[in-house]
């Protein structure tokens, strides 16, 4: 049978929720037979949605095994919490006889198996071997997860925003591939307006239902824009500290839609972005090359520096350079004590025509061709290069409706 062998010890971590004692008792009496289970926790009533959110994180339970005899409507609404929690656990759902009743709707909500009295050793060996025909593939093949490519200055206007847009733009034109672009400022953000969004959702929201996000209401959030889903900060500001589980579930949940997720962020001494830093493979911090700017970056990279961000994972990237600036690139990199990843030209009819229309770049400016070079570095995609297809999801953009 396609289960773990007994001698490896029982087959899955799992937390037992039993109001009704007898049960519980008459189903852990078999386990020492099947060693199907080890029981991580117990919980002797039914859980509110919140301790229950805080019990599944903490234990990590690859199953939940669930009372359904004390009260069906009760462990209905849990199963279906639990059915919705990433990274997926699977409900067993217990009883003391074979309910019919009972059975449809536990496997309604969101259960993937169902047990009762006597719970006989065999019945619960063929459960696990379903389950882990249910598991195998997310074991065995796991989803190849997009990337977070993250935005910010040490000195508000820098331009962290511009390049956060036009990056994620130029990565769409380039790779053909699925791009976010999400605004993590909530209490300036201006992506929404840069763009020219009309739109009555923000990451707020995705932030309120990160724990139960699911692809229609990741497609009611978001609005795409030239071919690029837009998450765009709220338009009214966001005084709420953005709790970090929630910001590691948006962004987990990004990278499972997206190839490229461009994030937006206040500026680098910020909580949020501190926090989004850490989630982000690579991090990108944009000064000018005026000295309040560069001093300030200097700061923003010892303050990363000693906050432990490996030197690979955030570059440095100068906006607005003038061939006239007093300041070359070997000067600048001597300040930072650092490389610098990239520079940008000052082309400032070209961005000023693109923000008044809410456009892309073209690739014929010479910002656009700086923006499309440096999104190419990015992507491994030299100039020559064709897009490469899309996936099955960039016939129409992931999950927004146009």
């Amino acid at each position: 049978m396609d289960v773990r062998s007994n001698s490896h010890g029982p087959a899955f971590n799992a937390l037992l929720i039993a109001p009704r004692r007898e049960l519980a008792s008459q189903f852990c009496d078999t386990i020492a037979a099947t060693h199907a289970f080890q029981i991580v926790g117990d919980l002797k009533n039914y859980p509110t949605v919140q301790t229950l959110d805080i019990r599944l994180r903490q234990m990590q339970p690859e199953v939940v095994l669930l009372d359904l005899a004390s009260d069906l409507d009760v462990a209905c609404e849990i199963i279906r919490f639990v059915s919705s929690f990433r990274p997926p656990v699977q409900v067993i759902g217990l009883h003391a006889q074979n309910d019919s009743e009972a059975i449809l709707r536990a496997l309604r909500s969101g259960a993937s198996e169902f047990l009762y009295a006597p719970f006989e050793p065999e019945i619960q060996r063929e459960a696990i071997a379903r389950i882990e025909r249910l598991r195998r593939p997310e074991t065995s093949s796991s989803p190849e997860l997009g990337r977070v490519i993250a935005f910010s200055s040490a000195k508000p206007g820098s331009g962290a925003s511009t390049m956060a847009a036009q990056t994620a733009f130029a990565l769409k034109k380039l790779c053909n591939r699925r791009v976010l672009l999400t605004d993590f400022d909530l209490l300036g953000g201006t992506i929404g307006f840069y763009l020219k969004l009309n739109h009555g959702y923000s990451l707020a929201d995705a932030l309120k239902h990160a724990e139960r996000m699911d692809p229609a209401l990741w497609s009611t959030l978001t609005v795409n824009h030239h071919g690029v889903d837009i998450l765009p900060a709220p338009d009214v500001p966001a005084t709420v500290a953005i709790d970090a589980g929630r910001l590691h579930g948006v962004l987990e949940y990004a990278r499972l839609l997206y190839d490229w997720v461009v994030i937006d962020l206040p500026a680098v001494f910020h909580r949020t972005s501190l926090m989004a830093l850490s989630e982000s493979d690579q991090a990108f911090l944009i000064s000018t090359s005026e000295l309040p700017s560069l001093h300030l970056a200097r700061k923003a990279v010892n303050l990363l520096s000693q906050l432990g961000f490996a030197s690979e994972r955030f570059h440095v990237v100068v906006n607005r350079v003038n061939k006239r600036d007093g300041l070359g690139g070997s000067d600048i990199e001597k300040i930072f004590n650092c490389k610098v990843h990239t520079s940008i030209p000052n082309d400032y009819f070209s961005l000023h025509r693109v923000v008044t229309l809410g456009q892309p770049l073209a690739s014929d400016c010479e910002l656009g061709k700086a923006i499309e070079n440096f999104a190419g570095k990015i992507a491994g995609v030299t100039g020559g290069e064709r897009r490469r297809p899309g996936g099955l999801l960039d016939a129409a953009p992931a999950l927004s409706q146009t």
